[in-house]
């Protein structure tokens, strides 16, 4: 299995050389290589480059493996690196890393360096390839599906971490019958990064965003509309904000900022969550912090969303639900356009084990082709 180079579209595969330990170096010590590739030492430094070329690349090929250089096919820079490893032969099986340099990312080397090893490798005999990523690398999680790996599931401390616990990672897998194309996604990305009417802007949640997640989710009566009713932990909401793109990419959840476009500060938040592919149904759920509520700003978030779901999804029905004594929600998705479907008794867990009655409101995609948008606030 073992080539002396694999051409690709874009990228070149090819054997390391000693001439390579100064970009290796480079691309090992960089912040992100370092947060994802916890084993490697701190700081990577020139010599530790030099050993793994004349030691370790051949300790992968005798272990079974293969490793690679990734080279720009027109001036053979050298671009970042590749292989697999944790070779299982009597299953056909191995496991697919890499890593590209900071000044090649952004090009689409890493996807077109793992369809093309990918490719080589089930080519001649292997018959499923596994890729495994951390919940806050949403960039190796897009290059695994558009290489054409479909997500299966979350290994809880599957690596041991630099800071001494352990790891949860997330399983992606290419078998040898699959077509290597990029996999459709449920929801897609925001058109331009974010959705706006020129008064409120969404965005999506992020790492950033943990400070004003805990000032919102702090509100008593944010808390008490909550399901359940209970205030959130703080490692509750550094998990939510740093997974929200991985929820996004795996098409279950959106997790979006609420910004005052005037003043660029967060107002509340939104998320849509598509619990119900198979009969394209969506909830949604909001909360606003006090000094930005009767403004209209939720009504207008919800209405956003409800025209990017409906025009780039195949959502065709947004439900949502407000506790039985919560008029001001009833009334956010009343001037949204949704309309009031069900009565729902004791259906939420509310504050101190008491169930609460559940409002539900439905928006379909015609009724918003049939009325239109109300961005009137």
């Amino acid at each position: 299995m073992r080539a002396a180079e694999i051409n690709g579209d874009e990228v070149r595969l090819r054997a390391y050389r000693p001439d390579d330990a100064e970009a290796v170096a480079a691309g090992y010590d960089d912040p992100l290589s370092q947060r994802f590739l916890p084993p490697l030492p701190s700081p990577f430094t020139l010599r530790h480059a030099e050993r793994f070329l004349s030691e370790g690349v051949e300790a992968v090929f005798a272990d079974g493996g293969v490793v690679y250089a990734i080279a720009d096919p027109r001036t053979d820079e050298l671009l970042g690196g590749i292989g697999f490893d944790r070779v299982v032969a009597h299953r056909r099986q191995a496991e697919i890393g890499y890593w590209v340099g900071p000044w090649a990312r952004g090009r689409g080397v890493a996807t077109a360096a793992v369809r093309t090893l990918s490719a080589h490798a089930m080519s001649t005999g292997l018959e499923r390839l596994e890729l495994l990523t951390h919940w806050e690398n949403a960039a190796s999680q897009r290059v695994a599906l558009a290489a054409g790996y479909q997500r299966e599931g979350v290994r809880r401390g599957a690596l041991p971490g630099r800071s001494g616990g352990r790891d949860d990672l997330i399983a992606f897998a290419r078998l040898a019958a699959d077509s290597g194309e990029p996999l459709p996604r449920l929801l897609p990305d925001l058109p331009g990064g974010e959705l706006s009417d020129g008064v409120v802007t969404l965005r999506p949640l992020g790492p950033d965003d943990v400070e004003f997640l805990t000032t919102l989710r702090s509100l008593p009566e944010v808390i008490a509309t909550s399901v359940p009713a209970v205030r959130p932990t703080a490692e509750d909401l550094q998990r939510r904000a740093t997974r929200a793109a991985a929820d996004w990419l795996a098409g279950t959840r959106a997790d979006l900022v609420i910004v005052d476009t005037a003043s660029g500060r967060p107002a509340g938040e939104l998320g849509l969550f598509y619990q119900e592919p198979v009969t394209n149904q969506a909830m949604i759920g909001y909360s606003t912090l006090r000094e930005f509520r009767g403004r209209g700003f939720t009504t207008r978030a919800a209405q956003l969303v409800a025209l990017w779901a409906f025009a780039e999804t195949d959502i065709a029905r947004l439900i949502a639900g407000a506790n039985a004594d919560n008029k001001a929600s009833q009334r956010v998705l009343e001037k949204a356009g949704f309309k009031r479907e069900a009565y729902l008794r004791s259906r939420l867990p509310g504050p101190g084990g008491v169930r609460e009655d559940d409002v539900q409101f439905v928006l379909l995609a015609e009724d918003l082709l049939t009325e239109g948008p109300r961005l009137d606030g």
